[in-house]
């Protein structure tokens, strides 16, 4: 078998740039990117839409750098704003801003991206969590993505946080994920028996001009085409700091308990793309709130009583990992409710959603300042 890989991580957040006084997104300054670029290098980036402001971890060897690099760069990004005149906001969609008021930014990738989808691009203002996950060699990684669709829509409902779009309640607990399935290549990945399988999809989606980088597939597990790390994409950006490592660190085990069993000669079961994805649905609209289909039992079960069994499966390399403190925070998220579920709260209680956004900037900041 092949050596065991680093499981090393990197992190990527996508955070909205927000005006105080109207609380609505605002396009960032030039300045905000000069000073950002001067002091964070590439660890800062810019986005398709001008309001999006994108971070980066360096490769972290575990959980606790991860913590460390995170926090300092979430810091580093809102002190940024405020010099700024501005504030910074993580939840997977803005409540009120529509998407047709905000600019694009200049770069040729970009505007080959609109050129390609028209408004389905233009209207892409989604706000996203990436985390990476090292595994070196190519077979493991193929079939380590294979099986860890199916955990995708558990962890994915502890963040959902995009409950608002265009000022209107959608009705889903993350709208981000509706907005997105409107490009194409997304959603759940398909399953593939061998890394040269995936190779050869890729180079024929190439070789006839579908895509030209392995970048635009937008899959919410996806083989990275750059790096060998496997990239969840699946989850809205949650608010607090410790959300996105809990999820970061479940993402890890994922991986990492799938791998003993891959070096073992044993297999996850395999199911359909299109059962995983209902799944996901549910996961979208209820949060944690109502039940997703074990697909090996095929019945409806609460999604808190499969995060459960998640956390059975993984205990035995949350330690090995150093992780415990941070997965184990999937209980926090319970008993405080996900990001969707504290935003509706809010504005209920307010019945304003420039609140709603104001209550998200000071939970972005929990932690960090």
């Amino acid at each position: 078998m092949a050596a065991e890989p680093s499981f090393t991580l990197g992190i990527e957040e996508e955070y909205q740039v927000i005006d105080p006084q109207t609380f609505e997104l605002r396009s960032h300054l030039a300045a905000l990117f000069e000073k950002g670029e001067s002091r964070l290098k590439e660890q800062i980036k810019r986005e398709m839409h001008q309001p999006i402001v994108e971070i980066g971890t360096p490769v972290c060897a575990d959980i606790r750098e991860a913590r460390r690099e995170l926090k300092r760069l979430r810091g580093e990004i809102i002190q940024l704003t405020y010099e700024n005149g501005l504030r910074l906001a993580a939840a997977g969609t803005h409540p009120f801003t529509h998407w047709s008021t905000v600019p694009i930014t200049k770069h040729p990738r970009y505007e080959k991206i609109v050129e390609d989808l028209q408004m389905v691009a233009r209207a892409n203002l989604i706000f996203g969590l990436h985390v990476h996950v090292a595994v070196e060699d190519d077979e493991a990684r193929i079939a380590i993505m294979d099986a860890a669709r199916y955990f995708l829509p558990h962890v994915f409902a502890l963040s959902v946080n995009s409950p608002f779009w265009l000022g209107e309640n959608s009705g889903w607990k993350s709208y981000r994920t509706k907005v997105f399935e409107r490009f194409p290549r997304t959603g759940i990945p398909d399953y593939f028996e061998s890394w040269r399988a995936y190779d050869e999809f890729l180079q024929t989606l190439i070789e006839t001009n579908c895509i030209d980088d392995g970048k635009k597939i937008w899959w919410d597990l996806r083989a990275h085409p750059h790096f060998p790390t496997l990239e969840y994409r699946i989850c809205d950006v949650p608010m607090r700091i410790d959300e996105t490592l809990c999820l970061a660190a479940l993402f890890q085990a994922i991986t990492y308990k799938l791998w003993t069993l891959y070096n073992q000669n044993q297999s996850w079961r395999m199911y359909r793309r299109s059962l995983i994805a209902e799944n996901k649905q549910r996961a979208a609209r209820f949060g944690i709130d109502g039940k997703l289909v074990d697909l090996g039992k095929k019945k409806e079960v609460p999604t808190e009583a499969l995060l459960e069994e998640l956390r059975e499966f993984l205990d035995d390399v949350l330690d090995h990992l150093g992780s415990r403190q941070e997965a184990m925070y999937y209980r926090q998220i319970i008993e405080n409710r996900p990001g969707a579920d504290r935003q509706l709260r809010i504005f209920e209680e307010t019945k304003s959603l420039p609140k709603v956004v104001e209550y998200v900037i000071k939970e972005t900041e929990t932690g960090v300042v």
